[in-house]
This record gives C-alpha cells, structure tokens and sequence, in this order.
C-alpha cells in the first residue's frame, strides 16, 4: 500500500518531478563522466611514463640513479636477460639500453640531451620510439652512424633528415669522447618534452661511442597491460631474488616514478570527496522540493493523522516518495552518463589547446576515458544513500503536523 500511495504521490506534480528527476540526473552523469575521464587522466599518465623509456621493471647498478655514468654498467648482461626469463611470463618483452647525458651540437645549437643506444626491433612494445611517427627512416641494429632525434629538437637545432650532428659524452675511460651522426629520421612523441629530451641510436654505436663492448646501463622489461599491481610487485620481488648474485638493483615502475604513485594512492579519495561535493550542491534541491510538496500537502497529512495513521506510516511514506525519485534519478543518469562516457572513449577528448599544462602533467593530448564499474556503484550509493539521509528532515516535518495546525493552514 506504502509503496503504490509513494508511486502516485510523486506524480501528483509532474512539473515538480520533473525539475527533481532533471536535478540528480544532471548530478550522477556528471560524477560518472567526471570519474572516467579522471581515470582516463590518470591512465594516460600512467601509460605514458611507463612508455617514457621506464618499463614496468627496470635493472640496473645499484649506483646508476645517482650517477647516471657509463662507468655505472651492468656487468653479465647475458647472465643478468637468462636470469630473468627463467622467472618472468612469456608474455614478457626485455631489452637492454645504454643510457648517458651528453651534448648534441651542430653549427647553429648545441644542448644537452640523454643519448639512448637502442636495438631498435625489441623496442617496439616496449617504449614509444618503437612505435612513434617518423618522417625519414628508422635506424637499425646495426646501424653505427645513424640517429633519430625529435620533432622539436630538429626545429630548435633548424636540421633536417640527412643533416649531420655531433655527439658528446663521458666514455668508459673517463675522457670525453665525440661522434658525428647523420640523421636518419625525425620521431613525434605525444609530448615535446619528449622530442627534445632524447636522441637515438643503435647499441653498437653507442658502444663506439663511450668505449664498451657488450655494454648496457639498464634493462628494461615490459609486462602484459593487463598485468595487477599486485603481480607486479610479486615479479619485482622474484627478479629481486634471482638476480641478488648480480650485485643489481631492480625496480618497480612505482619505484621510478615516486610522483604518480603518491597520486594514485590519494585518487580515489579525491575522487569520493568530489562526488560528495557534488551530492550536496544536488542535496539542497532534493531537500527544498521534498519540503515544498510536504507543506503543500499539509491538509493531506492532517487527515491522515486524525483518522488514525501513525507518525512513523507517514515518514515510511515520505521516504518511499523520495527513494522513488532517487531511483529514477539515478537510472537516468547512469545511462545518460554512460552514453555520453562511451562516445568520448570513441573519439577521445583532444586537450590540445591546453598542450603546455597536459605536458606538465605527463599527460597526453587526447584524453580517452575509462568506464569502471566502482565509480558507477559508488555514485549511485552516494546518491541513494545521502539522498535518503537529507529527506528524513521533510518527512519529520510531515509526520509532526496536527490536525489543528493543519485547519489553520488550510
């Protein structure tokens, strides 16, 4: 009886349902668009530090993220890759790269850079020059005297495919060492931060270039996207232990990118906050309706109490017509949000005009968001459970009218 009184009560007024409806539906499809594209924020962060030449785990000299020299190698790359395939997936990609500051110069510009040496095939799947644009050619395994550096770089240094530029660095010997290289081609990254922090070339030249053979600074290995951060943490812990005859360091990308982790762990609490945030700019409308037909109904309500209905039929009452609103509110917006949510995970959303900020950020241009089906549980509860919470108050206000005060009123 409750529940068929509740339905056709809040139909009694459609305008007024309507202009409620219109209210929590607009608030639950803004906390699920808002919470995917965060998610799509944070993923794309993610995604593009862990392909900013990080990886998922990294190896290197215990002494190399404080003194980034090639004096700070590996030793036993051999043994250190066959170590790690006896305990990683298969799925699992590895690579080993030369990494060391220097300056790259031609007869305009000079700068200081990070000189890569790549073997540029296990690099696809593996970091975002194995799949970036190009204009021009790729290097290749074997290549000792070609380079690829970045978009911007070329730019800054007015260079071209096929021009020459000089690179120096620190050899193994301690004295510097100087190479000239043609480039082969001009890569695009998602950021320009990236285009001009890097040059490639091909391990064997870089070899050449610092005076070590069979040499490598790190190695990097590239996990299953699917991968939890649980499993993570496990491999890490098992390349730990494999490799601890090595005297070598292994890393998390959590390890690397300290930053990002602490975000991570702060998001969804950042999260849960906004959705509250946006409950209580939606509370009040919910509460000032609610009360308006409360008082409309006051000759209703003091009816019902002299012929007999007790006070608490009355807040069951009330309440029944405010989860009924909830409800369809909720019902509504999930859908509309997830509509709105599934076009722009499609087409994505291009922040290009705010390119200098997303970089800062280490965010790419196009934003794609993500669904998770948390957000929607945890926006409808919000919603459903705060909104009953703020409609106890009218429905005490309705179950206190006497009779008396109600003949007055009328």
């Amino acid at each position: 009886m409750y529940t068929q009184l509740a339905w056709r009560n809040i139909w009694r007024n459609p305008r007024r349902t309507a202009i409620i409806l219109t209210a929590i539906l607009i608030g639950v499809a803004a906390m699920i668009i808002l919470a995917a594209l965060m998610r799509g924020m944070v993923g794309g962060m993610v995604d593009n530090a862990i392909n900013n030449m990080v990886g998922h785990i990294k190896v290197q000299h215990p002494d190399y993220r404080s003194d980034p020299d090639i004096s700070h190698g590996l030793s036993d790359v051999d043994g250190i890759l066959k170590a790690l395939k006896i305990v990683l997936p298969e799925s699992a990609r590895l690579t080993r790269r030369i990494r060391i500051d220097g300056v790259v110069s031609n007869a305009r510009e000079s700068a200081g850079i990070e000189i890569v040496g790549i073997n540029p095939k296990s690099e696809i799947g593996m970091s975002f020059i194995g799949t970036a644009p190009m204009e021009g050619s790729p290097i290749t395994d074997s290549d000792k005297n070609g380079i690829l550096i970045g978009a911007a770089l070329a730019k800054k240094f007015q260079t071209g495919i096929g021009k020459k530029l000089v690179v120096t660095t620190q050899r193994g010997d301690g004295e510097s060492g100087s190479r000239a290289f043609r480039i082969r081609g001009i890569f695009h990254g998602d950021m320009e931060v990236t285009e001009k922090a890097y040059i490639f070339i091909s391990l064997p030249a870089a070899e050449r270039l610092v005076h070590e053979k069979e040499s490598a600074t790190e190695i990097a290995v590239t996990l299953a996207r699917e991968t939890s951060s649980k499993e993570l943490t496990e491999f890490v812990m098992l390349c730990r232990a494999v490799l601890k005859p090595f005297n070598v360091s292994v890393y998390g990308w959590k390890d690397l990118l300290p930053a990002i982790t602490a975000y991570l762990a702060m998001f969804d609490v950042f999260l849960l906050i906004w959705f509250v945030v946006i409950f209580i700019a939606m509370g009040f409308g919910i509460v000032n309706t609610v009360l308006m037909a409360v008082y409309e109904r006051m000759r209703e309500f003091g009816l019902l109490k002299a012929i007999g209905m007790r006070p608490g039929r009355i807040i069951r009452m009330v309440m029944g017509e405010s989860l009924f609103l909830l409800m369809l509110g909720c019902a509504g917006g999930t859908f509309f949000g997830l509509g709105v949510t599934c076009y722009f995970a499609k087409t994505g959303i291009d922040l290009g005009a705010f390119s200098k900020g997303t970089e800062m950020w280490g965010m790419s241009r196009i934003i794609l968001p993500v669904i998770n089906a948390g957000d929607i549980l945890i926006a409808n509860a919000v919603v459903l459970l705060l909104g009953l919470l703020v409609s106890i108050y009218p429905a005490v206000k309705a179950a206190r009218f006497t009779p008396v005060e109600t003949m007055r009123q009328s």
